[in-house]
């Protein structure tokens, strides 16, 4: 029977009326008809007179017996295929598994929505005109508020001493010839500044040891004498150090040197391991250029004429991995970790580029996975970088450009409360 208008339809007609969940609803007289069916019609239990189509093939889904266990059985297939790409993008993330193309595309762009984690301070420093070299590298001093910048540069000071905040406090030149890389290690104790130098005069290939003043504390190496020796510890073109809370040192030796090697030294000074053949596989370098510790125990080298960052254990010197999908281009030439761990930030200088990647889980190196890149100004040059486990601001010795690059994050959780990179020249990077 039809029903009248503004009846609702699907309701059946028994002692006790419901309505079925497979139901259609419709406005009663002016149901339409395909294929002697009416659509919209009331759904019943049995044929509705002469040329009645029986069973109602698609207008009422109810009269199918196993209507409800088939599409039970689709949704469970669809939880199925979501749970198995699921897997899929996690094991590629975290595990170095490749997936393929057409699925590789989809899930870079699934994790390519990148969020702006840094921007530039354009009032960093306070004033610039201390700058008057080739800025080569920086060092934070975040328990006491201090950065320190090395320069090169003639009748210049080599060291310039600022505030967190911008503001310059001094500057030295002691026995410093031509830096390269700079570590500041302080304790609640003593303030010291590592500085690796790379110069052919009285105080070159050595690695050296200051107070916050410049005065001179330690000698590593032999100086102004270049070499391969052990013993005594002799190096040739030391690019960077760093040095972790309980005085053990990381060093990288060979920035286009005789060297090619990794080191690790006790507070004491003696060698505890060491890497250090030149070559493509692995625990082997060409040009270390840059090296990290990570909270989970982890070294770090930037690997820089293979294009790669190598990974190692602290303690025992394995070789756990290395990242290379990330610097197709061009190699790293400094890395460093942002102080909650979650981001490796790592520089490219003839690209002036800085990559923010997703640091690996403990227990697995996998695979690169960048969540942002910050582009600067074409010949910046980006050498060496350091972050500020205070502020989680990025400071960048830039040699094109002959100055300073402060980042400050963006990011309003936890340490980090206001700012990201900082260029003084340029506009912002987003």
């Amino acid at each position: 029977m039809g029903a009248g208008p503004g009846k609702a339809l699907g309701i059946r007609n028994h002692s006790s009326d419901f309505l079925s969940p497979w139901s259609v609803l419709t406005n009663g007289s002016d149901a339409s008809r395909e294929g002697g069916l009416e659509i919209g019609a009331q759904c019943s239990d049995e044929p509705r007179g002469p040329g009645a189509v029986w069973p109602p093939p698609a207008a009422c889904p109810s009269a199918w017996p196993g209507f409800p266990s088939v599409m039970a059985r689709f949704w469970a297939c669809v939880a199925g295929a979501g749970f198995f790409l699921a897997f899929l993008v996690l094991h590629s993330r975290f595990c170095g598994f490749r997936l393929p193309p057409h699925l590789h595309f989809a899930f870079k762009i699934s994790w390519r929505a990148e969020e702006i984690l840094y921007r530039l301070d354009v009032d960093w420093p306070m004033y610039s005109e201390y700058f008057t070299g080739a800025t080569f590298c920086v060092a934070v001093d975040s328990l006491n508020g201090l950065v320190y910048v090395a320069q090169r540069g003639d009748n210049i000071p080599k060291v310039l001493v600022f505030t967190e905040d911008g503001y310059f406090l001094r500057a030295w030149n002691y026995t410093v010839d031509t830096p390269h890389g700079i570590f500041a290690a302080s304790t609640l104790h003593e303030q010291s500044v590592w500085i690796t130098d790379v110069g052919s005069g009285s105080y070159g290939h050595t690695i050296k040891k200051y107070n916050s003043f410049g005065d001179l504390v330690q000698v590593l190496g032999t100086p102004g004498k270049k070499g391969t020796g052990l013993n005594p510890l002799q190096f040739d073109n030391p690019a960077e150090l760093y040095v972790e809370d309980t005085g053990d040192i990381y060093i990288v030796d060979g920035d286009g040197g005789l060297n090619n090697r990794l080191i690790k030294l006790s507070q004491d000074y003696m060698i505890l391991w060491l890497h250090g053949e030149n070559g493509t596989g692995p625990a082997k370098f060409n040009i270390p250029h840059s090296v990290t510790v990570d909270s989970a125990g982890r070294v770090w080298v930037a690997d820089r004429g293979n294009k790669r960052l190598q990974v190692f254990d602290k303690d025992s010197g394995e070789w756990l991995g290395a990242w290379n999908n990330c610097f197709t281009e061009e190699g790293p030439s400094s890395v460093r970790f942002t102080p909650d761990g979650k981001y490796l930030i790592a520089a490219q200088l003839r690209l002036s580029r800085l990559l923010v990647a997703a640091a690996p889980p403990v227990g697995s190196i996998g695979r690169c996975s960048v969540i942002s890149t910050i582009q600067l100004a074409d010949q910046v040059s980006p050498h060496l970088l350091d972050v500020s486990a205070k502020t989680g601001a990025i400071y960048v010795a830039e040699i094109g450009a002959k100055q300073l690059l402060t980042l400050f994050t963006n990011k309003k959780n936890g340490l980090f409360t206001k700012r990201h990179l900082t260029y003084r020249m340029h506009e912002p990077c987003r």
